[in-house]
């Protein structure tokens, strides 16, 4: 066989085995992150330490805020910063990336509660909400939520709230499932996103997201 035909029939077969080797790979629709779990005050002037409770999956701050960050930026402006006592929070980055902007995160003790976490929008103001440990159970988080966005109380610091709730309803590793009544209520009716639920006093409504 001549040489250069040759030379282009062993060239021809790199080729052709380079491209079954390189195939590209399949592209996979990227998955939806869960909805924050939230219940905050929504009308009138706030009275009591909280302004709500958040009850996250985990301790990860940098997997959880920006679900927390896409509720909260519309109703209270662009949370900048955040702080948080860094007891029940094993890596706290000083820069978390959330949708379109960067919230700087802070970590100061004893100054803040290792149940709570601080919020502050520039220019817009500072909010304190209720965490609820991730592996709360399901009855226990929808008692903190309901009493973390009470206008009238009570006036506990987060942890307080969390100890009260436990000595009050000796809390077991796991809760009994909700009835449907408090189910109803706690989950926001028929919708499984946000509903505004009525308070037990003075009509003043909360807000209850991704219950």
């Amino acid at each position: 066989m001549n040489p250069g035909v040759a030379a282009k029939a062993a060239r021809r077969r790199v080729r052709i085995m380079s491209a079954t080797l390189h195939q590209p790979l399949p592209q996979h629709e990227p998955v939806a992150a869960p909805a924050a779990r939230l219940a905050l005050k929504s009308d009138g002037p706030s009275r009591g330490l909280l302004d709500g409770a958040w009850w996250p999956r985990s301790r990860d701050l940098l997997s959880e805020l920006p679900a927390l960050t896409d509720v909260l930026d519309p109703l209270w402006g662009r949370i900048t910063r955040i702080a948080v006592n860094p007891k029940y929070w094993p890596v706290i980055p000083h820069d978390i990336p959330v949708d379109g902007h960067v919230v700087k995160a802070g970590w100061f003790t004893p100054e803040i509660d290792p149940h709570k976490l601080l919020l502050l929008s520039y220019g817009t103001g500072r909010w304190d909400l209720l965490v609820i440990p991730p592996e709360t159970g399901a009855e226990s988080a929808a008692r903190l939520m309901a009493a973390a966005s009470d206008y009238d109380g009570p006036p506990l610091t987060a942890s307080a709230l969390i100890t009260a709730d436990e000595a009050r309803h000796a809390v077991s590793a796991a809760d009994r499932p909700l009835d449907r009544d408090e189910a109803w209520e706690y989950e926001g009716g028929a919708s499984s996103t946000s509903a505004a639920v009525p308070a037990q006093a003075g009509g003043v409504s909360r807000l209850i997201i991704g219950m």
